[in-house]
């Protein structure tokens, strides 16, 4: 046997463990959104636990006056908002001075300036907020997140007593455009897709978007100031709270996304940025791009065809129908109702999604430096980043 036969029987190997692997993510996360998501959560008994909400913010869109309001008006009986502003001439400032005003029973403050003490900007605009944070639970949103009344119930309700990190799933808000649309169409089947499958099997896959965690735990590994040198905090404080010992668990309810400045090619970007970040923390995102549906169905199909002799392109075709069906069951389930667009818009919306998706990736490997709110950075394995200074 040449060495091209062995070659050629081993990448077909590959091929048919790809098909499995990919398949049992598909089931997994599409089970476990019909099991554990928006799911009724009945009301916490006895004393609910004090919570430090940190809101970091940077500029005003569309929708942030109405995103923070939901924060201002949780039916939780015990948290404190605290809203930190990097620069005291941020037009953020006046909006959190009018929710402030219309909100006084709400016991919530105002931190403008941050503190510098690392590269990454959003823990220096946090570091007053996190060391005024009275309460031992820390909730660190993004200032794009909408939540509903009962979002920090249900998010301490997973806050059990062996668990020392809550996350909310990302998704995105009904919005108008096809931008909103591919946006959805992401958060709804690719990114979840992996998000759950990782956590379910074990794997920490955290976003930083929406997350609970134990001040004291965090205090044990160094406070916010130890991950200041990372781009990817969110990643770097769930490892270390993670090698503590400590669980995570997932909320019933998503992170709902509802940014009012949006567009394909803000969303081209943050893919790029976050593959690129990937990349640098994680070796084996390399092999990424055959977790894609057009890619993978063509390396199945080889396979197919080289061992069963079946055709490669009618295999192609089915694989990438079953993929889109599969894809389309695991949207309806993380919406949680019905979709504000059409089959047809997804039907695009997908497809475009999908023939993106290598381009991203060469994309994130040809330039190892990344924008990110008002900086550039250039990226060192490991996760560490240094900034580059205009001169």
């Amino acid at each position: 046997m040449s060495l091209l036969d062995l070659c050629l029987q081993g990448l077909a190997v590959f091929g048919f463990i790809l098909f499995g692997v990919l398949w049992l993510m598909h089931f997994m996360s599409i089970i476990y959104v019909r099991l554990h998501l928006h799911r009724k959560r009945s009301e916490v008994k006895g004393q609910m636990a004090g919570v430090s909400l940190l809101k970091p913010l940077k500029g005003v869109d569309p929708n942030l006056i109405s995103n923070l309001e939901t924060f201002f008006t949780l039916d939780y009986p015990k948290y404190e908002v605290l809203l930190c502003v990097q620069d005291q001439d941020d037009p953020a400032v006046d909006v959190c001075k009018k929710l402030l005003g219309k909100y006084p029973n709400v016991d919530a403050r105002l931190f403008i300036g941050g503190k510098k003490v690392g590269i990454n900007p959003k823990i220096n605009n946090l570091m007053p907020g996190y060391e005024g944070a009275k309460y031992g639970l820390v909730w660190i949103c993004d200032s794009g997140i909408r939540v509903k009344p009962d979002s920090l119930t249900d998010m301490t309700n997973q806050m059990t007593e062996k668990v020392g990190l809550v996350h909310g799933l990302p998704y995105v808000a009904d919005r108008q455009g096809f931008a909103a649309t591919l946006e959805q169409v992401y958060f709804g089947t690719s990114h979840p897709r992996s998000y759950i499958s990782a956590n379910v099997t074990g794997i920490k896959c955290v976003t930083g978007m929406s997350c609970l965690m134990r001040k004291d735990v965090l205090d044990q590994a160094g406070g916010l100031v130890a991950f200041a040198q990372y781009i990817a905090e969110d990643y770097f404080m769930a490892k270390a709270i993670a090698d503590r010992g400590w669980k995570f668990s997932m909320a019933t309810q998503v992170a709902m996304q509802n940014s009012g400045s949006y567009s394909i090619g803000q969303f081209q970007s943050r893919m790029i940025r976050w593959t690129k970040l990937r990349i640098n923390m994680l070796p084996g995102t390399v092999l990424e791009p055959v977790s894609e549906c057009f890619l993978a169905s063509l390396i199945i199909g080889w396979a197919a065809h080289y061992v069963f002799r079946w055709d490669m392109m009618v295999f192609f075709m089915c694989h990438c129908l079953a993929w889109f069906i599969s894809d389309y069951i695991q949207l309806t389930g993380v919406q949680g109702g019905a979709l504000c667009f059409s089959k047809l818009d997804f039907a695009v919306a997908w497809f475009i999604r999908e023939s993106m998706a290598v381009q991203i990736f060469l994309s994130a490997l040809w330039d190892p430096t990344i924008s990110w709110r008002t900086g550039r950075y250039r990226l060192r394995c490991g996760g560490t980043a240094e900034e580059i200074l205009d001169v």
